[in-house]
């Protein structure tokens, strides 16, 4: 199966694993997730340089000795991504692959020779993230919205669903379903600051999650997060926060760099995002007023 390469997408499993095992594997995978299948662990980690990989599974049947430098690079370089050890059948060298593995940094082991063992799996690779930085940015944004308009909410959990490839304000006007000029001159009647701060913000915490990664370039990064180029990528940070984008690396993680865009652009502005409605239906009187063969919507 090849990489899914769009933005919100499936999450993505790559895995190391026999013929048998793969089939397995695929049966557990729910909507939410696809299995990439790989013949060897320079192909898992180029997947890993070039996609967003939710998480690696190798099997300890396929598992040489002669793998444990590029196990060790894996977890040393991707160490945001889990690593797991499949364990289906016992053979006279499995004590030995899973003490390599161990020693060499992969720290789960899902034993499926018990069927309990498939069904940790498949809680595995089907279970949204608790961690991923979308998740615990959305949480936190709700917690500091948490009187606020249900629709102002989800315009926030909108910034961090959307996919990579929505760069533009006028993509993500047209995604919520607003004309782009209404949705700006929304956010300027309301005394909040433009749309296109909100996505950019979101957007550079995204970045700046996957950089956390030692494995991820700059150039790898941007891309992965569709901008055009890394000299385009080092535009955006230093238009935003005055910096190039090795500097960012060094000095932001997803987490700071989602409670800069808190600090900057969220808790000032807590008062009128309260009552701030980006998804703003007709008036109820406007649309009570007219017989029901002349009611539409209000243009946006």
């Amino acid at each position: 199966m090849d990489m899914v390469t769009s933005s919100r997408a499936p999450r993505a499993v790559v895995t190391f694993v026999t013929p048998a095992e793969q089939q397995r594997v695929d049966a557990l995978t729910g909507r939410g997730c696809v299995t990439v299948h790989r013949e060897n662990l320079d192909q898992v980690l180029s997947d890993l340089r070039t996609h967003a990989v939710s998480a690696v599974i190798v099997s300890v049947s396929r598992y040489q000795q002669h793998y444990a430098p590029s196990v060790a690079r894996l977890v040393r370089e991707f160490p945001r991504v889990p690593a797991v050890a499949l364990l289906s059948a016992y053979e006279t060298r499995s004590s030995a692959a899973l003490l390599s593995l161990g020693e060499h940094g992969v720290r789960t082991l899902v034993d499926t020779r018990d069927p309990a063992g498939w069904r940790e799996l498949r809680s595995l690779v089907n279970a949204e993230t608790p961690g991923s930085i979308d998740n615990l940015a959305i949480r936190t944004l709700r917690n500091d919205l948490a009187t606020a308009r249900s629709s102002s909410v989800r315009f926030f959990d909108t910034l961090f669903t959307v996919p990579r490839s929505m760069t533009t304000v006028q993509q993500l006007a047209r995604y919520i379903g607003v004309v782009p000029t209404t949705l700006m001159s929304r956010f300027y009647r309301a005394g909040i600051p433009a749309p296109k701060k909100y996505l950019a913000a979101a957007r550079l915490v995204r970045a700046a999650h996957l950089l956390e990664n030692p494995g991820s370039s700059i150039t790898q990064v941007s891309f992965l997060m569709e901008y055009s180029s890394p000299q385009s990528f080092s535009r955006h940070v230093s238009g935003i926060l005055h910096m190039g984008a090795a500097e960012f690396r060094r000095r932001y993680s997803g987490e700071q760099m989602l409670e800069h865009m808190r600090q900057s652009l969220v808790l000032p502005y807590r008062q009128q995002l309260q009552t701030f409605d980006p998804f703003a239906s007709p008036p109820q009187w406007l649309v009570q007023r007219r017989p029901d063969s002349e009611r539409v919507a209000a243009p946006d």
